[in-house]
């Protein structure tokens, strides 16, 4: 049920963001990637481990660095973090003991981010191709 909740939510945001036209600032997406790696420095925090709390600003950070990066450079690379992330969701258990992630959160996690890359790739496959359009049409 979470991987069904993650991607409708992640639909809803971006589906949202895009109609209204929020999407229009590049930062709504880095934003949304510093913001989803948070939430395991948030686990953490509730969690009470100390070791838990240091790797998650740490891998945290990475992302940080991602978002930023892509800002700055180019939005296929928040494309590529929030994809990672969703794939760092599903191995996260793996990598390190978290205390404070509810069971639920790597599931509903992953879906969305994968989701809202996929969202953010289609819109800039569709927005330069609409750029390409105009360039080689003359139009506007």
């Amino acid at each position: 049920m979470e991987y069904i909740i993650g991607i409708l939510l992640a639909l809803i945001v971006c589906g949202t963001a895009a109609f209204v036209g929020l999407d229009r600032d590049r930062a709504l997406y880095p934003t949304m990637l510093i913001v989803v790696a948070s939430y395991y420095v948030l686990f953490a925090a509730m969690g009470g481990g100390n070791e838990a709390l240091l790797l998650e600003v740490a891998i945290s950070a990475a992302f940080v660095v991602a978002a930023i990066a892509g800002f700055k450079l180019n939005l296929w690379l928040v494309v590529g973090g929030l994809a990672v992330h969703g794939l760092f969701d599903f191995t996260h258990h793996l990598v390190l003991r978290n205390p404070g992630v509810p069971v639920w959160w790597p599931g509903f996690c992953l879906a969305f981010d994968v989701t809202a890359a996929i969202f953010l790739g289609a819109l800039l496959i569709k927005r330069s191709n609409v750029s390409l359009q105009r360039t080689a049409f003359g139009g506007r």
